[in-house]
């Protein structure tokens, strides 16, 4: 059984490059994201009580987006991103997730997603 690819969109009121800072950077990701991020090279190392879980940064786009994969995800094809979407007539920023989840996971998946930005909001004051 492989993972289902979905999107999530939030809007968020800060620029790009602000809000880039927060899923690009092993710090800023470490205040919403984990409890701590540390990074070397492409290698990304976040934990949450005490659990590690690694990822490789894929592909990165200065004030655009970031993808990772996670090391110990066995779907070949599933990452997930970070990307910034800018309205080009109103200029509105929306923060654009992209994951993979089981079809039993999804609601779950989803849920946790909306939990963390919703703490990316509060500590960018968004």
């Amino acid at each position: 059984m492989s993972k289902i690819k979905y999107e999530l969109e939030f809007p968020i009121h800060a620029s790009p490059n602000m809000l880039y800072q927060y899923f690009s950077s092993p710090s800023a990701l470490g205040e919403w994201f984990a409890d701590n991020v540390n990074s070397r090279g492409v290698m990304y190392t976040f934990i949450w009580d005490g659990a590690e879980e690694q990822a490789k940064l894929l592909s990165d786009k200065t004030d655009e987006k970031t993808r990772y994969k996670w090391v110990d995800d066995e779907d070949p094809d599933s990452y997930f991103e970070f990307k910034i979407q800018i309205d080009a007539i109103t200029k509105d920023v929306s923060l654009i997730i992209t994951d993979f989840a089981y079809e039993d996971e999804m609601d779950e998946a989803k849920m946790l997603w909306e939990n963390q930005i919703s703490e990316l909001k509060h500590t960018i004051g968004a």
